[in-house]
């Protein structure tokens, strides 16, 4: 008969290293929040638990970096989230021509007026191979420390505050001591573990997007399953899935495996035998899975709304005119005094979720959190709830990150 449990033996855990911040998921999230963080003079380290970072936007093949503009020819999002977009926009041709047509609008490549910009949203397509290359030799550039094949699995906590983050890798399992963590997990793993309050969504469907090749050319299959952008369940196509359940996350990729081969098996059929795949992901493709839920959690009714504590603005990638605000409230956990989220795992629900899970979003946060992790860091503070937000957004806005009240002003008044 099966036991119900098991008594695992007590053990002391090496500590393997120690550092200022701990990012914790290689994402477009993780990258930005582990550059704010050793740009503001930390000690960092990023885990990663597969063995390229980029996440979806490289091993997952979403390869569209999504506007950084408001679609009525103002620019929202700047800093390193801009930093990326060009770095993804680079050399992408040798590789991929039919990239060329999804290049940056050379309206946004030099001096142009709002008029001309109107016309053409702040965006990019991208090769996920080079880019995934060129992210990994920025972060070393950096001196940021990778690990990857690394799987973040707990966190030693005393008086609500993590002393180490424990891992486990080719070395073994063994602990990592910090002053401040970043959880850019995508499913608020790190929240999870130091039981801060998170929602969870099952509505996640089948997707996958991949490449294949027609001897001529390499093209981009995106395949999914409709799906409600809010992140309810749309009836009538499939199961549904949690990011958050093992058998959910198997299920996931062996269903949406199939659905591609199946796709691709009837293009061998019309082309007779002419094309094959090239490029799978091999991470799931979960949109919204689980988030922390913070002390402000972003919706829709903020659309144009300043707080005080704003650390960033994004815009809508999914149509024109809309502009958020990103509160430092979003982001930093409630009662662990010592993590901060980023990326699709920050306080945010619905439809704006469905917002705030996108490349542009996720390095806007990233950068605030990393360097809202690194101030923590090296100014002693006991919790985020204490940090000085002015002294953040000054700092952020020298580095070239919009925080700028007008913009939503502007967009209301439009």
């Amino acid at each position: 008969m099966l036991q119900n449990t098991i008594l695992e033996p007590a053990r002391e855990l090496r500590v393997s290293d120690e550092y200022d911040v701990v990012v914790v998921g290689g994402g477009i999230a993780g990258i930005s929040a582990a550059l704010a963080a050793k740009r503001a003079g930390s000690s960092v380290c990023l885990l990663e638990r597969f063995t390229a970072v980029g996440g979806l936007a490289t091993i997952g093949n979403v390869i569209i970096y999504l506007p950084i503009c408001d679609g009525m020819g103002t620019k929202v999002s700047g800093g390193i989230c801009e930093e990326l977009l060009k770095l993804s926009a680079a050399d992408k041709k040798e590789f991929f021509p039919e990239l060329l047509e999804q290049d940056i609008p050379e309206c946004w490549k030099h001096k142009a007026t709002v008029e001309e910009r109107k016309e053409h949203r702040y965006r990019t397509g991208f090769n996920p191979i080079s880019f995934n290359y060129k992210l990994e030799r920025l972060l070393l550039k950096n001196k940021i420390k990778i690990y990857y094949d690394t799987r973040f699995c707990d966190v030693a906590m005393r008086d609500h505050t993590i002393e180490a983050v424990l891992i486990e890798n080719k070395d073994g399992r063994s602990a990592i001591c910090c002053k401040s963590v970043v959880d850019c997990s995508g499913d608020a793993d790190v929240c999870y573990a130091a039981k801060e309050k998170t929602v969870s969504l099952n509505s996640n469907v089948c997707c996958g997007w991949y490449y294949y090749s027609d001897t001529h050319r390499n093209k981009l299959v995106e395949m999914s399953c409709l799906h409600d952008p809010a992140g309810k369940r749309v009836q009538g196509h499939g199961r549904w899935y949690r990011g958050d359940k093992a058998n959910d996350v198997t299920a996931m990729m062996i269903d949406s495996r199939k659905m591609m081969f199946e796709d691709m098996a009837k293009k061998q059929t019309m082309s007779n035998g002419n094309i094959y795949p090239i490029q799978a992901p091999i991470m799931p493709s979960f949109r919204m899975s689980r988030r922390l839920n913070g002390k402000h959690t972003l919706k829709e009714t903020d659309m144009f709304r300043w707080y005080e504590d704003t650390v960033g603005l994004i815009s809508d990638w999914r149509k024109n005119g809309p502009v958020y605000p990103i509160p430092f409230s979003a982001l930093a956990a409630v009662k662990t005094t010592n993590l901060i989220a980023a990326g699709r795992c920050i306080s945010s629900m619905g439809d704006t979720w469905d917002i705030t899970r996108v490349i542009p979003c996720c390095a806007v946060t990233g950068e605030a959190a990393g360097a809202a992790a690194a101030f923590l860091s090296l100014d002693h503070c006991h919790s985020f709830q204490e940090l000085d937000i002015s002294v953040l957004q000054k700092y952020l806005r020298k580095k070239k990150v919009l925080i700028d009240r007008d913009i939503l002003q502007k967009n209301i008044d439009q």
